[in-house]
């Protein structure tokens, strides 16, 4: 299970997270590429307007974001909410609604009823800017690590296939890059897989997440 502290972090504005969650019942999220890329989709509708993301990888019954909460103040004004409304309270109803939409058309076709996610979903506040090159390290290279790929650099459903493949995207690709100094380094640090090792885990999981 998660740091407990991970399921109660509060968003706030200008701060990186690292938001993860998984399935209620450590079954599949996706059951085809279409599920992939209407996950993305939908997560592009609810949350881009107020998230930038910097990285992210699905894995079978989980996925990982990387994100920094942005200034909302015009978010507020073109949705006529309240100027006091917390960051938080607004970040945690777009990705409830984002939930909420991909759980309808899941269940639907898979003709599954009941929730989809598990609740409350994590959250962990970045503050550590040499921890971030890690922590990207550990996303982009989790499909291997749960053994779904032979290889996390081959995985489609990650932001790393899009940056390497030139893929179209609306990440913040260019902030990210910066933290390992350029395109190359970025390439460079994610060439040995013994980075992620049994203490990185512990120094951020309790357990398995």
């Amino acid at each position: 299970m998660a740091v407990l502290e991970h399921y109660y972090t509060k968003f706030e504005e200008g701060n990186v997270y690292h938001v993860y969650n998984r399935s209620v019942d450590r079954k599949p999220l996706y059951k085809n590429s279409q599920n992939y890329e209407y996950f993305l989709k939908k997560y592009e509708e609810y949350l881009f307007p107020i998230l930038e993301t910097y990285c992210f990888s699905l894995s079978c019954d989980h996925f990982n974001f990387l994100v920094k909460v942005k200034d909302l103040t015009t978010f507020k004004k073109l949705s006529n909410l309240p100027a006091n409304k917390p960051a938080s309270e607004i970040v945690s109803h777009h990705f409830r609604k984002f939930f909420q939409s991909y759980a309808m058309a899941f269940n639907k076709q898979q003709n599954r009823i009941g929730t989809l996610f598990q609740t409350p979903f994590k959250r962990a506040l970045i503050d550590n800017p040499l921890f971030l090159r890690k922590l990207v390290y550990y996303i982009h290279s989790k499909p291997q690590f749960d053994k779904l790929t032979d290889d996390f650099k081959d995985w489609k459903w990650s932001s790393y296939y899009k940056i390497i493949n030139n893929l179209p995207h609306k990440l913040n690709e260019t902030t990210m890059l910066e933290w390992f100094g350029s395109k190359d380094k970025f390439i460079q640090f994610h060439q040995d897989t013994s980075k992620l090792n049994a203490s990185f885990k512990e120094s951020y999981f309790c357990q398995e997440d």
